[in-house]
C-alpha cells in the first residue's frame, strides 16, 4: 500500500518517462498535446511585449503678429501729432521633455518692430528643469514664468512684446488641495562676478527677490483662497555705483468664488518697506469683479479697481520746472503683475509713467459684457470709468471714460484672429497728467493674430 502510494506522485511528476498504464498513457499524451500550444502561445506573448515609453518630447510655436494704431494718451513733450502706426511680432519656440518625476523646457523668444534693427531682439524666455516626487513636493529651477491667481502680482503678461520670465529657484508642496510655494531669486551684472553688488538694465528691475505663496481650495466648495508674502530688494538705477538695497515687502490675499454660473473675484494687497531711492512705502490696492453667464453664449461681468496715490500731487505746465518733494510713496505699484488686464485695455496706466514719476492713484469701475454667437466666434464690449486716487493741486479727479470693443475668431485649433477699438474721452486731467493730444480724443485700434502650433511629439 505504502509503494502504491509512493508511485502515484513519482507518475504524475515524470509524465510521459514513466506511463502507469495504457489509459494512463493516452490521458497523458493528450495533457501534454493540449499544454504544448499554451506554451507556444506566452512565449509568442512574451515576446511580442514593447518596452514601455515613459519618456516624451515635443515641440511647440507660439507667433503672435500685431498691428496698432495709435492717437493720444502717452507721453508727448513735443507739440508735434502724436498719431503712431506701427507692427509687432513676437516669436516663441519651445522645447519639453518630461518622465515621471522629471521636466524640461526650453524656449527661445525674438520680438521687434517690423522695419526696425534697433527694437529686435533674440533671447531665452525659459530654460528650466522641474523634479517632484509622489508625495506633492517639488523644485524647479531656472528661467521661468511665475503666474499666480489673477496674474495681478505675478504675472506672464502675453500681451506685451517680449514676455515675462525670472531666473528662479522655485520649490514647495502641492496635494489634497494645498499649494505652498517657496521663490527665490537673486540677479548680478556679469561684470561684478568679480566683485561689486550693483544692478541694473538686467531681466528684471529688482536685485533679489523671495516669495511665499500659498493657496487653498475647499473641498466640495467652490472657494479658493491665497495668500502672498514677496520681499524685494531694489537698487537706484540713476546710481552707476554699488549702493544700498532697499527693501520692499508686500502683502495681500486673494479669494475667487465659483458656484455655477457665477464668478466672483476680490483681492487686498498692501506694500511697505522702502523703494529705490530709499524713500518710505505705504500703498495699497483692492479690487472686485464678478461675471455671471446667462448661457453658453452671453455673460456679464463687473468691477472695481483702487490703486492709491501720492498725496499733494501737481504737474508744473509745460515748459516749467517743477519738484515735489514727498517724504513717503503711497502710488501702488505691482512689479511682476500682467498690467495690460487690467485698468482699461488703452494701457495708459501703470504701463507707461506718469509726469515726474510719481503717482495720483487710480480708480477703475468698469462693465462689460461677452457674447459668442457660435463656437469660434467672440464679442466683447467693455466701458471704464477712470479716475485719480488723490485729489490734485491743480486740477480734478475725473481722467475719462473708455469704450472697448473686441472680436476674436478662431480660424483652426490653433490660429486665433482678434481686433479691438478703443476710445476714451480725456479730461483736462488726463490731459495734463498724460500730456495727452488737445483734443482730448483718445484712440487705439489692433489686429493680431496668433499662431501656436504643436508642432512634434514623440514618446520613446
Amino acid at each position: 500500500m505504502a509503494y502504491h502510494h509512493f508511485l502515484g506522485p513519482v507518475a504524475l511528476l515524470l509524465g510521459v518517462l514513466l506511463p502507469v498504464h495504457a489509459t494512463s498513457m493516452r490521458e497523458h499524451s493528450d495533457t501534454v498535446l493540449q499544454a504544448i500550444p499554451a506554451v507556444s502561445t506566452v512565449q509568442a506573448d512574451s515576446s511580442d511585449t514593447k518596452e514601455v515609453k515613459e519618456n516624451r518630447f515635443s515641440i511647440d510655436l507660439n507667433m503672435l503678429t500685431r498691428g496698432e494704431l495709435r492717437k493720444g494718451g502717452l507721453s508727448n513733450e513735443k507739440e508735434d501729432d502724436d498719431q503712431a502706426t506701427f507692427i509687432i511680432e513676437r516669436t516663441l519656440l519651445g522645447m519639453s521633455y518630461e518622465r515621471e518625476g522629471l521636466a524640461a523646457r526650453l524656449t527661445v523668444q525674438h520680438s521687434g518692430t517690423w522695419g526696425s534693427n534697433k527694437t529686435n531682439s533674440l533671447n531665452i524666455y525659459e530654460a528650466w528643469v522641474h523634479l517632484k516626487t509622489k508625495n506633492g513636493l517639488f523644485a524647479r529651477i531656472g528661467r521661468q514664468n511665475l503666474s499666480y491667481d489673477d496674474q495681478r502680482i505675478f504675472g506672464a503678461d502675453n500681451w506685451a512684446m517680449t514676455a515675462m520670465s525670472h531666473d528662479a529657484l522655485k520649490m514647495g508642496y502641492e496635494g489634497y488641495g494645498h499649494k505652498l510655494h517657496l521663490i527665490g531669486a537673486y540677479n548680478q551684472n556679469p561684470e561684478n562676478m568679480s566683485g561689486g553688488t550693483f544692478y541694473s538694465g538686467g531681466l528684471q528691475p529688482y536685485k533679489a527677490m523671495e516669495a511665499l505663496w500659498y493657496h487653498y481650495d475647499v473641498p466640495h466648495f467652490p472657494l479658493g483662497v491665497s495668500a502672498v508674502f514677496m520681499n524685494v530688494g531694489l537698487q537706484n538705477s540713476d546710481l552707476n555705483q554699488d549702493t544700498c538695497t532697499y527693501q520692499q515687502q508686500l502683502l495681500g490675499t486673494y479669494i475667487h468664488f465659483h458656484p455655477k454660473h457665477l464668478t466672483a473675484e476680490a483681492a487686498f494687497y498692501y506694500q511697505m518697506g522702502k523703494e529705490e531711492h530709499g524713500i518710505p512705502v505705504g500703498a495699497w490696492m483692492a479690487s472686485l469683479k464678478a461675471r455671471y453667464e446667462f448661457n453658453d453664449q452671453w455673460a456679464f461681468y463687473a468691477g472695481y479697481d483702487y490703486l492709491s496715490g501720492d498725496k499733494n500731487f501737481a504737474v508744473p505746465p509745460k515748459g516749467r520746472i517743477g519738484v515735489t518733494r514727498h517724504d513717503k510713496v503711497r502710488g501702488f505699484s505691482s512689479i511682476n503683475g500682467s498690467h495690460h488686464k487690467f485698468y482699461g485695455a488703452m494701457d495708459f496706466f501703470y504701463i507707461t509713467t506718469y509726469v515726474n514719476g510719481f503717482t495720483p492713484g487710480l480708480q477703475n469701475l468698469f462693465a462689460g459684457t461677452t457674447w459668442k454667437p457660435l463656437n469660434r466666434l467672440s464679442v466683447d464690449l467693455a466701458y471704464h470709468y477712470l479716475a485719480t486716487a488723490t485729489s490734485l493741486s491743480n486740477a480734478d479727479r475725473p481722467l475719462g471714460h473708455e469704450l472697448e470693443a473686441t472680436v476674436s475668431y478662431k480660424l483652426k485649433k490653433d490660429v486665433q484672429l482678434s481686433a479691438g477699438y478703443s476710445f476714451m474721452r480725456g479730461t483736462e486731467t488726463m490731459k495734463i497728467l498724460k500730456r495727452a493730444s488737445g483734443d482730448r480724443q483718445l484712440q487705439w485700434a489692433w489686429i493680431m493674430l496668433v499662431v501656436s502650433p504643436k508642432i512634434f511629439t514623440t514618446m520613446f
